[in-house]
């Protein structure tokens, strides 16, 4: 059983994207190629071929046989490849810096989406761009909270809540008039009223309109407000349609769509920021009240390597190394985790058990992987924890950024 959720897979793919962007080579020596699905890789490999001797009249030694090893190697990793991928494929190859030295790269990528045109570049950097266009969250939800005095709109990517768009009202308030006096000020409030509807309904359309995997919009507001404003024909039937779910909530600010996004967590199941919350709260009950949660490194590692753990739990902003040292005299291994690489050397000093060697450096992980690594042997789920809510932010400060949901608490 893979411990691989969309969240592990899409962690991976941005630390992949981070490492690749951090690469530099010397002038155009960088080869980023995009073959989409439709396009025959031996067109590819005739067309590298094509290049290899073009470039040799590239004046500089170096750089010539730089960009013609790179080219080499282009073609040899697409000859085993056979036929473009269902999503077509990705190519980075070159001769990268690295301190002092130097080093060939060569990646090849199947993109989780479908590449679109077939780009061929040469530069200093690997062109990433549409690779990350791949990162960017692709279900959208619209909020809208509304009284009489105000409104804001905004948009919910992922975890995300982004406030796109604010108004604020002419709509009169209360007055002490009578009589006929009464029934004018109610009939310039109402008109107020409608054209306020009017603008919030433009501008609802204006941001809505434009996204286009918008999966559904919530409306919220104090009293009967959003209620006749979706009554009323001041938005678009298509946007109408879209609406989810209808709540109460006390504010009309940024404040009132993260209220309205609570208040809709049954319209919103399958919304990742709803999702997120719901399991990181259910972790903090159990850690709190229940028996089936486990955090710190080494009550969380016990339970993995027993099989204990049913979801594991790891905040993106989980940061540090596992390091295994080891005596090259009397095997003596202790696992330790350090802050950055150079701890690990630093904490390499004397076997304790034997005191005949030193302990030496076996191999360093980050800590991240070392969890991964751990799940996947133990058949548990994994999900990435960001902080960008409250409940994220929260694991990360109170239980380390490390946390385990049980399947059973061992005896």
């Amino acid at each position: 059983m893979e411990a691989t959720s969309e969240s592990v897979e899409r962690y991976k793919f941005k630390r992949m994207l981070e490492r690749l962007e951090s690469l530099e080579g010397e002038g155009t020596e960088l080869i980023t190629i995009y073959i989409p699905p439709e396009k025959r890789l031996s067109d590819v490999i005739a067309m590298m071929r094509e290049e290899y001797s073009q470039a040799s009249n590239i004046k500089s030694k170096r750089t010539r046989k730089n960009v013609q090893s790179a080219i080499e190697v282009v073609i040899q990793r697409l000859k085993t490849v056979g036929e473009t991928p269902e999503n077509g494929l990705v190519v980075l190859v070159g001769t990268v810096k690295e301190g002092t030295k130097e080093k060939m790269v060569a990646e090849l990528i199947e993109p989780p989406e479908p590449v679109d045109r077939f780009i061929y570049r040469c530069d200093s950097r690997f062109y990433l761009e549409p690779l990350k266009e791949c990162l960017e969250d692709k279900d959208v939800y619209g909020v809208l909270v509304m009284d009489r005095r105000e409104a804001t709109i905004g948009l919910v990517k992922g975890k995300r809540v982004e406030v796109k768009k604010r108004l604020k009202s002419d709509v009169p308030g209360k007055h002490k008039a009578g009589g006929q006096s009464q029934r004018r000020f109610d009939r310039l409030i109402e008109h107020a009223a409608h054209e306020f509807y009017q603008e919030v309904g433009e501008a609802a359309r204006e941001v809505f309109e434009e996204v286009e995997n918008l999966k559904g919009i919530i409306v919220g507001g104090p009293g009967p407000t959003k209620e006749e404003f979706l009554e009323g024909d001041y938005l678009p039937k298509d946007l109408k349609e879209k609406v989810i779910a209808v709540v109460d909530v006390g504010n009309t600010d940024e404040s009132g769509i993260r209220e309205a996004l609570n208040k809709a967590e049954d319209a919103l199941k399958e919304a990742e920021l709803v999702r997120e919350k719901r399991l990181v709260r259910r972790f903090m009950e159990e850690a709190v009240n229940g028996d089936l949660a486990a955090y710190g490194e080494d009550e969380v590692e016990r339970m993995l390597r027993m099989g204990a753990v049913e979801t594991l739990l790891i905040s993106e902003e989980l940061e540090g190394y596992k390091a295994v040292l080891r005596c090259p005299e009397c095997g003596h291994e202790e696992v330790v985790t350090v802050r950055s690489k150079e701890e690990a050397r630093e904490r390499a000093g004397e076997c304790p058990e034997c005191g005949e060697a030193e302990l030496e450096v076996e191999d360093v992980k980050e800590l991240v992987d070392y969890y991964l690594e751990l799940a996947e042997r133990t058949g548990a789920r994994v999900e990435i924890i960001s902080t960008e809510t409250e409940e994220g932010a929260q694991f990360h400060q109170a239980f380390g950024g490390l946390g385990a949901l049980l399947r059973f608490r061992p005896g």
